[in-house]
């Protein structure tokens, strides 16, 4: 299987981070196949613009989003790691969305019916967020945003979500709380219901 992560933290030293680097060695000890797109230390631009939309609407990207798009071709498995902040994605994993995740790409219409383009591709989202689970479910923040990303996104472009992790209070975690959620993610990555080996 050929694992790609996406991934969306400024901070080298976050909790992101080191799920992100638990991830590559739990696939890497297992001598899997995997590609890091880390979007801000490769600078992505996640501003669509005027040009883009263009494009988009003829089928046409930049050589730059093309080879995003390349990336998530190859890929059977694609991890999506990022922060919720203000009840949503950072701007530059929406702005990789908007840009990569392109009309004729990864979705298309046919007489005016929906069509997710990548079929047969299964996604992991791993969240964090400062608010409790609870504090999320008592608003309906936690359907919320299943509904905003997993269905309104992944699942319309035809990915099949696998997990979705939300990791809560994750400002605040204590060093036990963090080594049970790498257990859970290092679970996920070595056993059968994924299909990872």
């Amino acid at each position: 299987m050929k694992h790609l992560i996406i991934y969306a933290h400024p901070n080298q030293e976050s909790l992101n981070a080191q799920f992100k680097q638990c991830i590559e060695k739990t696939l890497e000890q297992q001598g899997l196949d995997i590609i890091v797109r880390d979007l801000y230390s490769i600078g992505f631009d996640p501003v669509l613009s005027l040009n883009d939309m263009t494009g988009q609407r003829k089928g046409i990207v930049d050589d730059y989003i093309k080879k995003e798009q390349e990336y998530i071709s190859w890929a059977d498995i694609v991890t999506f790691i990022y922060p919720i902040w203000w009840t949503g994605m950072p701007a530059i994993m929406k702005g990789y969305i908007d840009r990569v995740f392109s009309y004729g790409f990864a979705y298309s219409y046919d007489q005016g019916v929906q069509k997710g383009l990548l079929t047969g591709k299964q996604a992991i989202i791993i969240n964090t967020h400062g608010k409790s689970n609870e504090e999320y479910a008592a608003i309906g923040m936690d359907k919320a945003l299943s509904l905003t990303s997993d269905k309104s996104i992944y699942t319309y472009c035809g990915f099949q979500v696998e997990e979705h992790f939300f990791f809560d209070k994750a400002d605040r975690a204590s060093t036990e709380t963090i080594e049970i959620w790498l257990s859970k993610i290092r679970n996920v990555y070595t056993t059968n219901p994924i299909k990872i080996t």
